[in-house]
């Protein structure tokens, strides 16, 4: 009995030696989307603060985000965020778009410090915010984001790649904001092994698309709305135990915008996450 006992607690501390069991050990990209979900009964605390900024216009969130495993590989949850905007010397501030989510993760391929899974993701955004305001806290429109994305983990180096559609909806006044494509492709590199006991950062860079169809008032086309834009993102995750922090920037190296419309001049990301 006292073998088998040394022998599984030997077991355990390998395991925890190379981060096949570490609670904080798998996170999601900054800006992309990943396949991490949590354990069963888990819960994640979620605090986001980002800064976009075009032209003359500019924006500033920060967002609480709670979510639940309800089982190994399904997890949902609810985003509430805060908004601050400055468009043109027009100010306002307060409670935006609240959305519920839900991720499913259908596939996971496990090896020795290596870990491979694929999940999909709905979210839907609901018309909570203030958008009588100008500019609006609120989009004043119902819409839902589809995404399947893919996770490949081991000791030393990290890939994710995904795809997500965004449907957005019309507003009571006959608007509507052109559907929208977001692709990501994410390196990851940890330089030190990882261990439970001490803090783990991983490097990242990331290829973000995003493919913005025009937008309508009333079935008539818009002209200055839609285009595409490519981003560079270099960011890092670092870790501790249960707690992680997750930070980026995004620069933009192509643009094809219709019309006139302000280029996007930088994109900026930090978020804190606890798992209990």
């Amino acid at each position: 009995m006292t073998t088998s006992r040394n022998l599984g607690l030997a077991l355990l501390a390998t395991l925890s030696g190379i981060g096949i069991s570490l609670p904080a050990a798998a996170h999601d990209p900054v800006f992309g989307l990943g396949p991490h979900v949590l354990f069963q009964g888990a819960y994640e605390v979620h605090l986001k603060a980002m800064r976009n900024k075009a032209g003359n216009e500019s924006s500033n969130e920060g967002a609480v985000r709670l979510a639940y495993g309800l089982t190994g590989d399904w997890v949902a949850g609810v985003e509430t965020p805060y908004q601050y905007h400055f468009d043109n010397g027009a100010r306002n501030q307060g409670l935006g778009d609240t959305s519920v989510f839900t991720k499913y993760r259908f596939w996971r391929h496990d090896r020795l410090g290596l870990q491979e899974s694929a999940a999909v993701l709905l979210k839907v955004k609901l018309n909570s915010g203030d958008n009588s305001l100008s500019p609006a806290l609120g989009t004043g429109t119902t819409d839902t984001v589809l995404g399947l994305t893919y996770g490949y983990e081991s000791l030393k180096w990290y890939r994710w790649a995904a795809v997500r559609y965004r449907f957005n909806g019309r507003t009571a006044a006959g608007l509507k904001r052109g559907d929208k494509v977001l692709v990501d492709l994410v390196g990851g590199w940890r330089p030190t092994p990882p261990s439970y006991y001490k803090p783990d950062l991983v490097w990242m860079l990331e290829l973000n698309g995003e493919f913005t169809q025009r937008a309508d008032f009333n079935g008539a086309s818009l002209a200055n709305t839609g285009g595409n834009e490519w981003f560079v993102s270099p960011g890092l995750m670092w870790t501790y135990r249960n707690f992680a922090v997750k930070a980026g920037v995004q620069l933009p190296i192509a643009s094809s915008l219709n019309g006139n419309q302000a280029k996007s001049d930088y994109r900026t990301k930090l978020e804190l996450e606890w798992h209990l």
